[in-house]
């Protein structure tokens, strides 16, 4: 699919890539500073920052593709005249960011109707790049990635988040418990965009998740299969734009995953 040009002329991915390091660079000029915290949640939190992050990466494609619309995590979506439709997430790890851990990421998606054309995770302590294009590969910093070559959970290190919702949080927990010791190690990230973008460079081997939103499952989606992986649901269904959950590896892994999942719910 052609993808579309910007006002100024550039293609999306350069477009989109300076938009990205554009908020990135609003993250670490506030890092460890004493931010605003708004509750939406329990540990469910927006600072200050996430919402000027979120005005610079808005500004910045609405001026670019006046037409598009726009749906970000933090605002009330924009509605544009355009099929295609940008999905942020200015600050991906709030919680990380705010206690001062240095693993958070802005996350871009250019999606059109259930495709998602163009993804990118920009992690800005550490200038990485992750991104992907529809049919043409995944890439760190320009350089080709790809997902692990394990086989097998039990020597799997796994990432995996919690989320909000406490039920779901306890169903991830009781289950990593019931592995263990029967994979390498585990870690909870903090950040699941950054979590997938992993997963898809095979820094980790498996990425879980019982429930994503938009931002992170758009974009991480299509960065671990540009890079040769698989993505589903916890039932094995293909995951959509929306909220779901998420497993995330090569095909060996993700299938060795499902049969540890029916052999635990079977018990």
């Amino acid at each position: 699919m052609t993808l579309p040009q910007s006002r100024s002329g550039r293609s999306v991915i350069e477009v989109a890539s300076e938009a990205a390091r554009g908020a990135g660079e609003i993250l670490k000029a506030n890092f460890r500073e004493k931010v605003q915290v708004k509750y939406k949640g329990r540990a469910n939190i927006v600072t200050a920052v996430d919402l000027k992050a979120e005005d610079s990466l808005k500004s910045f494609l609405h001026t670019e593709y006046p037409d598009h619309s726009i749906v970000s995590e933090e605002s009330d979506p924009v509605k544009g005249a355009s099929s295609y439709k940008w999905i942020l997430d200015p600050l991906d790890g709030t919680n990380n960011y705010s206690f001062g851990i240095p693993y958070f990421s802005t996350v871009i998606a250019l999606t059109r109707g259930d495709d998602v054309l163009l993804g990118i995770v920009y992690d800005p302590l550490r200038d990485e790049m992750f991104h992907a294009q529809k049919g043409k590969g995944a890439f760190l910093n320009n350089s080709p990635i790809s997902v692990t070559r394990k086989t097998k959970v039990q020597d799997s290190l796994i990432g995996l988040d919690l989320g909000y919702v406490d039920e779901k949080g306890k169903r991830t927990l009781n289950l990593i418990a019931s592995l263990w010791p029967n994979m390498y190690a585990f870690r909870i990230m903090g950040s699941a965009a950054l979590g997938m973008a992993y997963t898809a460079s095979g820094r980790l081997d498996l990425y879980i998740h019982l429930l994503l939103y938009p931002w992170e499952l758009a974009c991480g989606k299509l960065l671990v299969t540009e890079a040769g992986g698989t993505v589903s649901d916890w039932e094995d269904k293909p995951v959509a734009i929306g909220e779901g959950s998420v497993i995330a590896s090569n095909k060996a892994i993700h299938a060795d995953f499902l049969r540890v999942l029916r052999e635990k719910t079977s018990n």
